[in-house]
């Protein structure tokens, strides 16, 4: 198969649906050979909030150590390359079509048939292999108990503020959430906390206690340095990943720190686009903020950037997310609302998420599309948030390219 009927098989799989437990993607990665090396270091990054920044800032300065590093994450904003990374660059879609065309063979017959994020998962392993990493970060999709990245025995596990997140997966308390999370935490390996929300703690030390895992909690954010990602929540997200590889062995010093985390780019976190002189006249930033802790975090990292001046905001979002949540955090912010419709079979149509506005929110436009939103005129500089498929549309219209999405 070429790279794309490889990723017309891939995106095929998606009508298994999820499914969680570790027994088909421990089988997966034992046939596939896609288990990692014995010097191999796994990071495994669980949580609600912040596990991409937290994994982007753990890989770049892993990466300005002269650490060989492979990174998965997901979803992707674009395109699919943007999953799997090795020392900063993207997967070669050769070597997607090569993986694939292997795993499609092999999996022809099994039942149950693999996933798509298992799929991705063991193509990542192995691509990570043959790269001779040395650090391996992985990024939950899901949960983390029964995740197919919890089937890789981790070295480290790392633990970002965890919230009510995927209820009719993981449970409908923070208590039950924060069990389904903190189960990545493997017996006698270091865990590393950020503060979390007491029902979450106290699961986590009830959890690192039985399996007599030793517990950090990351208390301060980290200062004194430039970050390559805005926010002074970045800052707590930083000082988690300076302390999970100091967890895992990594030898650091001041100027791999520094530059570690001034060059840490991550798409979709107050992301700053320049849109042609035509199309805007001021700043766009893009920010995936789906849940309210996020957007409490978008509305602070907005006044610290911006002081008063309110945002021409763009929203977007998908069903069983707590849009009321979101829309009282981030409506203090906007000078204007535009709500915008996400291309994906879980959208909520523009004039639904309308009638979860607090009171006293701003005036509102609902748009038929999204390049209607991105039309409208306005002196005010553009904040565009809310899932992220919406972001990532965004940013393929930005960039010109295709956009191709993935409900996994």
């Amino acid at each position: 198969m070429n790279y794309s009927e490889a990723l017309d098989w891939l995106y095929s799989t998606q009508f298994f649906g999820i499914k969680l437990g570790l027994e088909g993607p421990r089988r997966l990665l034992r046939e596939y050979l896609a288990f990692p090396p014995r010097n191999t270091k796994i990071i495994h990054v669980a949580g609600t909030n912040g596990k991409g920044s937290t994994c982007a800032f753990i890989d770049s300065v892993a990466r300005a150590t002269g650490t060989r590093t492979g990174l998965f994450t997901s979803p992707h904003l674009i395109d699919y390359p943007e999953r799997i990374r090795v020392s900063g660059m993207e997967i070669e879609r050769d070597e997607i079509a090569l993986h694939l065309s292997s795993l499609r063979e092999m999996v022809a017959q099994w039942d149950p048939h693999p996933t798509f994020f298992e799929i991705s998962l063991a193509l990542a392993m192995k691509y990570f292999s043959e790269r001779q990493c040395e650090l391996v970060i992985l990024e939950t999709g899901m949960g983390g108990r029964l995740d197919a990245t919890s089937a890789i025995p981790a070295d480290i596990a790392v633990l970002t503020p965890i919230g009510m997140d995927h209820q009719e997966w993981l449970g409908e308390t923070l208590t039950d959430i924060a069990a389904e999370k903190a189960a990545i935490i493997v017996p006698g390996k270091n865990v590393i906390s950020s503060n979390q929300l007491p029902e979450a703690d106290a699961i986590i030390r009830q959890i690192a206690n039985e399996r007599r895992a030793p517990l950090t909690f990351v208390e301060e954010p980290l200062e004194g340095y430039a970050l390559g990602l805005a926010g002074a929540h970045q800052q707590e997200n930083a000082a988690l990943a300076v302390e999970a590889l100091h967890a895992a062995g990594i030898t650091l010093n001041y100027e791999t720190v520094k530059a570690g985390l001034s060059s840490t780019l991550w798409p979709g976190r107050f992301e700053r686009v320049d849109f042609s002189p035509e199309e805007h006249s001021s700043a766009t930033i893009l920010d995936i903020a789906h849940n309210p802790a996020a957007a409490r975090a978008l509305a602070a990292t907005w006044r610290g950037e911006f002081g008063r001046t309110k945002a021409n905001l763009i929203f977007g979002a998908v069903e069983a997310k707590d849009i009321e949540g979101m829309l009282e955090a981030l409506a203090p912010i906007a000078g204007h609302l535009h709500f915008a419709p996400v291309n994906s079979p879980r959208a909520l149509p523009p004039e639904e998420l309308a009638a979860f506005l607090p009171e006293k929110a701003p005036a509102f436009t609902i748009h038929a599309s999204l390049q209607s939103a991105l039309e409208s005129s306005t002196n005010l500089p553009s904040l565009i948030t809310g899932s992220a498929f919406l972001i990532g549309e965004v940013k393929a219209l930005h960039e010109r390219t295709a956009h191709r999405i993935t409900t996994q």
